[in-house]
C-alpha cells in the first residue's frame, strides 16, 4: 500500500502530491496514521528554506493527531490503535548533555517534526516514540490538532511565567495563539488582559475570557498596563518587533515577558528591567509530556481552537490562506 503526502520539493517551492510506500517504524519509532494536521506559521521556516540544514523534498506539519498503526522495536507504552499526537518537539535521545540535565527539549539529536524529519501533511508519518503524546479518546482530531503547537506553546508559557492566580496576565495578540492563550489564562485564574490593534476583536476576546481589553492603536499600551498595576506576565504572541518593543514597559515588578512570537531583534530598555527586576524570556513550546498536559487541561475546561478546515490535497491553498493572515484563527488539514 502507498501513503499520500503533500511535499515541498525545494526551498520556496509549491506543494506537490506524492505517493510513497508506507514506511515501517525502526527501533524507537511509531508509525502514525494521520487524522488531522494543523498548518502553523512556523511551517514557513520549512517551506521557504529558512531552517538550517534542511533536506528536500520535505513533508511539513507538526500539529498532528492520529493513531498508532505500527510499533517499532524497543518501544513500550504504546499499542496499535492508540491515539497519538505529535508537536514541534522531534524527540529526545536520553543521553546527550541536555537530556541528562533535564532539558530534553534541547536534545542535540531530537530535531523538529516536519523539519529535520517528515511531518503530518501526509496520510502516514514516522515519529520517535519519545516525541509522541497520548491523546484523550474523546477529543476531536481536527479541533484538537492546533493544541499540539499553538496550544502547548501558550499553555506552557503561561504556567512557566511565574504568575499566580489573581495576577495580571496579558495576552498580546488575539490571533492563532492568542485566542487559545486567553482561554488558558482565564481558566488558570489570572486577571486576563487581551491586547490587540483596534476594537474589532474585543467582543471575541471578552467572550473567550478576557477581563479587560486594550486597543494598542489607541495610545501608549505600556502606560495603559501600568495604570492597571503592571503585568506580572506578558505572553507575546505577535510577530511584529515594534509591537513587542512598545509593550515591554507594561511589565510590573518581578514581571516576565514570555516571547513566543518569532520577530527577530527588538529593543529593550535595560534600565526599566533593572528597576523592576523584570525579564524578557524566550519560551520553547514543550515536550511530549507538556502536550499531554495541554490536552488534558483543554479537555477538562473545554478549551477549543477556532479553525478553518481543508482537505489534505489542498495543502497549498491552506498554507497560502494561513500566510495571508486572514485565517480565523487556525488552519487544519483533515486527512482521514
Amino acid at each position: 500500500m502507498a501513503m499520500i503526502a503533500m511535499a515541498v520539493p525545494a526551498a520556496g517551492g509549491k506543494f506537490q502530491r506524492v505517493e510513497r510506500p508506507i514506511p515501517q517504524p525502526g527501533a524507537g519509532e511509531l508509525l502514525i496514521k494521520v487524522h488531522a494536521c494543523g498548518v502553523c506559521h512556523s511551517d514557513a521556516l520549512i517551506v521557504e528554506g529558512h531552517w538550517p540544514g534542511l533536506q528536500y523534498p520535505r513533508i511539513p506539519g507538526h500539529e498532528v493527531i492520529g493513531s498508532v498503526e505500527a510499533v517499532g522495536a524497543g518501544v513500550g507504552g504504546w499499542k496499535v490503535g492508540d491515539r497519538a499526537g505529535v508537536g514541534w518537539f522531534g524527540g529526545a535521545c536520553g543521553h546527550c548533555q541536555h537530556c541528562r540535565r533535564n532539558a530534553p527539549f534541547a536534545c542535540s539529536q531530537g530535531g523538529v517534526t516536519g523539519g529535520t524529519r517528515d511531518g503530518g501533511y501526509a496520510s502516514h508519518m514516522l515519529a520517535a516514540a519519545s516525541a509522541v503524546a497520548h491523546v484523550p479518546s474523546d477529543l476531536d482530531a481536527v479541533e484538537s490538532a492546533p493544541l499540539l503547537c499553538a496550544g502547548i506553546t501558550t499553555f506552557n508559557a503561561l504556567r512557566n511565567s511565574g504568575a499566580q492566580p489573581g495576577d495580571l496576565v496579558v495576552i498580546h495578540g488575539v490571533g492563532g495563539l492568542g485566542h487559545l492563550g486567553i482561554q488558558f489564562a482565564h481558566r488558570m485564574g489570572y486577571r486576563t488582559v487581551a491586547v490587540n490593534r483596534g476594537r474589532e476583536k474585543e467582543a471575541l476576546a471578552r467572550s473567550l475570557g478576557a477581563d479587560d481589553y486594550i486597543d494598542s492603536d489607541a495610545g501608549d499600551v505600556a502606560q495603559a498596563l501600568q495604570d492597571l498595576g503592571g503585568a506580572r506576565a506578558i505572553i507575546a504572541t505577535v510577530t511584529n518587533a515594534a509591537a513587542m518593543k512598545a509593550i515591554v514597559k507594561g511589565l510590573g515588578v518581578n514581571g516576565t515577558m514570555m516571547v513566543i512570537g518569532a520577530v527577530g531583534a527588538f529593543e529593550v530598555d535595560t534600565l526599566d528591567l533593572l528597576g523592576k527586576r523584570a525579564a524578557v524570556k524566550g519560551w520553547y513550546s514543550g515536550v511530549a509530556a507538556d502536550s499531554e498536559d495541554t490536552l488534558a487541561f483543554s479537555q477538562l475546561f473545554d478549551i477549543q481552537s477556532q479553525n478553518e478546515i481543508y482537505p489534505l490535497e489542498q495543502a497549498q491553498a491552506a498554507y497560502d490562506h494561513m500566510m495571508s493572515g486572514k485565517a480565523r484563527f487556525r488552519v487544519v488539514l483533515k486527512v482521514s
